[in-house]
């Protein structure tokens, strides 16, 4: 494995490349890094990486099942040969997270999204003859990349749409362009090693609103993708393109007085501080029963988390968050998330507040009012609210308001069956997690498959090869049997 001092060099090298220049480092993670190599797929201009990309894809689209799987085989096998270098780098560019979970992302994005198996083929056939139907390609997709989870959605994006037959064009969040075009680079010395051709993947070396606009505007792209915020969905589905879009949540968690407390607390720690709560799946409030309450936060606690109270809290809502002035005249100021918080390690949050925290901190909690900013807003920190309610009820309705109707992800600690009916039910998320960590919900140490693009507002949900193909209908007719 590669150690400390070797991945700190690598990252630091990738960091200095000059003019899209970037290191080469080979399927085996501890080779010489090479200079003064331009990386694969990574053009100046949105209108350099379309063209290329549609070159591409005339060859591409003759590729059977065969020898698209071969390429998804490399992707995976290079993706875990550098899964740390790929988690270091991503919190050196984007400054959020923790190297060693998006480390174990990388893993999961390579063990576990869905190749070519995931597109079925199905038959009719009668006295009329056979009527085969096929999930085929859409061509070439644009793609919208986050960055919070910036190269692990590109190769997963990149895993699912290239199974599925099409190109792909990523327009990456501007703050996370170096990994972004790390990433990219990666996929395309995958391809070429399975024999696949250039440029099947591209990308913009700095991307901007401008390139984001040639990229959803151009005729070549088919289809949209957007991994991202409301902002960049609601542009995306007024495009008059087929569109995908993965928007925001803010995922309660609810505690109910007969689940495994213990258990609870442990969990909903793990999963609130997963890659320092960026993922959107993560546990963002917790709303629990009042005669469980101290018990939870008890082993919140004893599971690596400090209890801010008073005017402490006070003081991280006013370091966390900032004002927004109100758009009519008597309304409060809007609260949203200070971005220089994000994904920071809860030590480091805790001491802009004046509190010296030990080095097994990893997370903040502090118990709230629901209509308090950090119930209402998705923080994306390793900062957890705790609404104590007084029945199961209440932990419901406060959490379905909590979730502001965006159908995300939603999280229950109970045995109790009928409980995780009724909420399931009133909540409505497109993934709800029982009993385990939020990491759950995208096979983390669970089954299914695993994605970095959940489509709730369109409605496709966990997304994969599949989402990324059209129905095509095959009719042969038997002339012999028409009288």
């Amino acid at each position: 494995m590669i150690d400390e001092k070797q991945i700190s060099e690598l990252v630091r090298n990738v960091l200095n490349g000059l003019g899209g220049a970037a290191p080469e480092v080979t399927s085996a993670p501890a080779a010489a890094v090479e200079s003064g190599r331009r990386q694969l797929g990574v053009f100046d201009t949105m209108e350099e990486a379309l063209e290329a990309v549609s070159k591409a894809y005339a060859m591409f689209r003759n590729y059977n099942k065969e020898q698209r799987e071969n390429i998804i085989s490399e992707i995976r096998k290079l993706t875990h040969a550098e899964a740390e270098i790929l988690g270091r780098l991503g919190v050196e560019d984007t400054k959020m997270g923790n190297a060693y979970h998006k480390m174990l992302k990388h893993h999961l994005v390579a063990d576990k999204t869905p190749g070519t198996e995931d597109l079925e083929t199905r038959a009719l056939s009668g006295d009329r003859g056979l009527t085969l139907i096929e999930q085929a390609p859409h061509g070439i997709i644009g793609a919208i990349t986050p960055s919070t989870n910036p190269s692990e959605t590109i190769i997963c994006n990149s895993i699912g749409m290239l199974a599925a037959g099409n190109g792909v064009v990523f327009n990456p969040h501007p703050h996370a362009k170096v990994i972004s075009r790390y990433a990219v680079d990666l996929v395309n010395r995958a391809v070429l090693a399975a024999g696949g051709p250039e440029n099947i993947v591209c990308t913009v070396a700095n991307p901007t609103m401008e390139t984001s606009n040639k990229m959803v505007g151009s005729p070549l792209v088919k289809m949209l993708v957007a991994t991202g915020g409301p902002g960049v969905v609601k542009m995306l589905l007024s495009s008059g393109k087929k569109a995908i879009g993965a928007g925001a949540g803010n995922p309660p968690v609810v505690v109910d007085d007969t689940a495994d407390i213990a258990k609870a607390g442990k969990d909903i720690i793990d999963g609130c501080t997963f890659d320092n709560n960026l993922p959107c799946i993560a546990e963002k409030e917790v709303f629990v029963m009042r005669n469980v309450a101290d018990e939870l936060i008890h082993y919140m606690v004893k599971n690596g988390s400090y209890l801010l109270k008073g005017e402490m809290i006070d003081k991280l809502v006013q370091t966390v968050l900032v004002d927004v002035p109100p758009k009519n005249p008597g309304d409060k100021p809007k609260k949203v998330i200070n971005k220089d918080w994000v994904g920071r390690d809860a030590k480091k949050i805790l001491a802009a507040i004046g509190i010296e925290a030990k080095d097994d901190i990893r997370c903040i909690i502090c118990e709230t009012e629901f209509s308090h900013p950090f119930v209402q807003t998705e923080l994306m920190m390793p900062i957890l609210p705790i609404v104590r309610c007084e029945t199961f009820d209440d932990c419901v309705e406060m959490a379905v308001k909590a979730e502001h109707g965006n159908r995300h992800s939603a999280h229950l600690h109970s045995k109790n069956v009928d409980h995780m009916t009724k909420y399931a039910k009133a909540i409505c998320t497109t993934i709800f997690v029982k009993n385990a960590p939020s990491y759950a919900g995208i096979g983390f140490n669970s089954e299914g498959h695993t994605t970095f693009t959940i489509a709730g507002p369109t409605g496709e949900g966990l997304t994969s090869a599949r989402t990324f193909t059209r129905q095509r209908r095959c009719v042969l007719v038997d002339s012999l049997s028409i009288v």
